[in-house]
C-alpha cells in the first residue's frame, strides 16, 4: 500500500483511507504493507493516530522530501523537482524500498493512492518492474479542466492518470461522478476496471466519545462548525461570508447569539481578509488543528455542521462529510444540488442545502437552518445510512476488489 498520506503526517483527512484499510483487511484476509514517506517531507506531525496502526504492521518509510521546505534556496526551488508535486523526490527512495519489500514479503497487489501524484508514479515503476496487479486508488478526478493550473504540471498529472487508467488493473473514485467522468473519458478501458469505492468514517474512532452533559462550545451561543481546509477555489467562502454580513444587517440574526468556527481551514491569511472585509471578526473564529478524536468530539457538541463544495467539484465527495454523517448532528450543505455531495446529503436525509456561490441562497437556508436548531426540529443523518458507509464496509469492497484484480 503507497501511501503519503500516513501517520505521523498530522492535519489531512486523507490519512484515515489508508489508516482504516490496513486496520480492517486483516480480518478479511489481506495483510497490508505499507510503504509511506520519512516524516521529514510533513509539514506537520502528531502522534495522536500512531497508536491505530495495528500491531506487526510492516511500515517502510522511505527518503521523501518536500521541494518547497527541504530544497529550497531562498524560497526557489527547480521545478522539475515538483512535478508531479513537491514530493517527486519521494520515488527516488520509495521504488528501491517498494522493490526490497516485494522480494522480502512476496505481496499478491500493489495499490497506490492519490492525493499525492507521487504515489501512482510509484506504483506504476512497481508494477512495470514486477508484473503485480496494481490498483490506483485515485479518490477524486486528476487532471480537469483548469487544474493544475500551471501547464507543465498539468501535462504531468495528464501522463499518470493515463498511464494508471491503462494499465492499472482497477482505478478507483470515491465518488459516482468522478467514475462516470473517468469512463467516458477513457472509453477504451473497460468500464469494469473503474470502480468506486466511497469514503467512509471509522466507528472505533468514536468509541469512548461522550458528549452528553458536555459544556456547549460557545455557551450561549449556536455554534456551526466547518472541519477541514477550506480551499479558496473548491470551497470558496466568499459568498458565505457575504450571506453571514447579509442577515447581520437584516438584523436576521445578531452576532451574540452565533459563533462560526473553522477549524484547521489551512487558508487563513485568506479568509482572515475575507473576515476583515465583510466585518464579521465577532461572529467568525478561526481555530488551529487538534488532535484527531478532540475534532470528533468538537464535531459531535457543535449545534451544527457545515459542509462547503463549490460546483467545480459536483465529482468529488469530501471525505470529512461521513465523519459528519457518524456524529449526528444536523448538518447544512453549501453546495450544488445537482452534485454528488448533495446527493450523499439526501441520502443521508440532510435536506439544508444551498448553492456555496449564491449568497441570498445561503442567506435563506442558514435562517431557516437556524430557526429549526433553536427550536430543536433539525434534521439529524438517518440511522440506517450510517450504519452503512462505515470503513470496514468500505474495507470489504476493497478486499472484493483485490480479488478480483488477482
Amino acid at each position: 500500500m503507497i501511501a503519503y498520506h500516513f501517520p505521523p503526517l498530522a492535519g489531512s483527512s486523507g490519512i484515515q483511507r489508508t489508516l482504516r484499510f490496513v486496520q480492517h483487511l486483516p480480518s478479511l484476509g489481506w495483510e497490508p504493507i505499507v510503504l509511506t514517506a520519512d516524516p521529514r517531507a510533513y509539514e506537520h506531525v502528531s502522534d495522536d493516530l500512531m497508536r491505530d496502526i495495528p500491531q506487526g504492521t510492516v511500515v517502510k518509510r522511505a527518503f521523501a522530501l518536500d521541494a518547497s521546505r527541504n530544497l529550497a534556496v531562498f524560497g526557489r526551488y527547480p521545478g522539475f523537482l515538483a512535478r508531479p508535486d513537491r514530493w517527486r523526490a519521494w520515488q527516488w527512495g520509495a521504488v528501491p524500498a517498494g522493490l526490497s519489500l516485494i522480494r522480502r514479503y512476496r505481496p499478491a497487489a500493489l495499490w497506490s493512492t492519490y492525493p499525492i501524484a507521487t504515489a501512482h508514479l510509484i506504483g506504476a515503476a512497481l508494477h512495470a518492474r514486477t508484473g503485480l496487479p496494481w490498483i490506483a486508488d485515485f479518490r477524486d478526478p486528476m487532471a480537469q479542466e483548469g487544474y493544475p493550473a500551471d501547464p507543465k504540471i498539468w501535462r504531468s498529472f495528464k501522463s499518470i492518470e493515463e498511464r494508471a487508467l491503462r494499465n492499472a488493473a482497477r482505478s478507483v473514485f470515491t465518488a459516482p461522478g468522478a467514475a462516470r467522468l473517468y469512463r467516458e473519458r477513457y472509453a477504451d478501458v473497460p468500464g469494469e476496471r473503474i470502480a468506486v469505492i466511497e469514503n467512509g468514517y471509522d466507528e472505533e474512532s468514536f468509541a469512548g466519545i461522550a458528549v452528553a452533559g458536555a459544556t456547549p462550545l460557545n455557551p450561549g451561543r449556536i455554534t456551526l462548525l466547518h472541519s477541514g481546509i477550506i480551499y479558496p477555489s473548491e470551497r470558496d467562502p466568499t459568498q458565505f461570508f457575504q450571506a453571514l454580513r447579509m442577515l447581520l444587517d437584516a438584523r436576521r440574526v445578531r452576532d451574540d447569539a452565533l459563533r462560526i468556527r473553522l477549524r484547521a481551514s489551512v487558508h487563513e491569511d485568506l479568509l482572515r481578509t475575507l473576515i476583515a472585509g465583510y466585518r464579521l471578526e465577532g461572529l467568525v473564529e478561526l481555530a488551529p488543528p487538534i488532535p484527531y478524536r478532540l475534532a470528533l468530539e468538537e464535531m459531535m457538541r457543535a449545534e451544527g455542521l457545515i459542509v462547503m463544495q463549490a460546483s467545480n467539484c459536483n465529482e468529488q465527495i469530501p471525505a470529512k462529510i461521513y465523519e459528519y454523517v457518524r456524529a449526528r448532528r444536523p448538518i447544512l450543505g453549501l453546495t450544488d444540488p445537482a452534485g454528488d455531495t448533495a446527493g450523499v446529503l439526501r441520502a443521508a436525509g440532510v435536506d439544508a442545502i444551498a448553492r456555496l456561490d449564491s449568497a441570498e441562497g445561503i442567506a435563506d437556508a442558514m435562517e431557516a437552518f437556524l430557526a429549526r436548531l433553536r427550536t430543536r426540529s433539525a434534521a439529524t443523518p438517518d440511522a440506517s445510512f450510517v450504519e452503512r458507509v462505515s470503513r470496514r464496509g468500505r474495507a470489504q469492497e476493497l478486499a472484493a476488489l483485490l480479488r478480483e484484480a488477482c
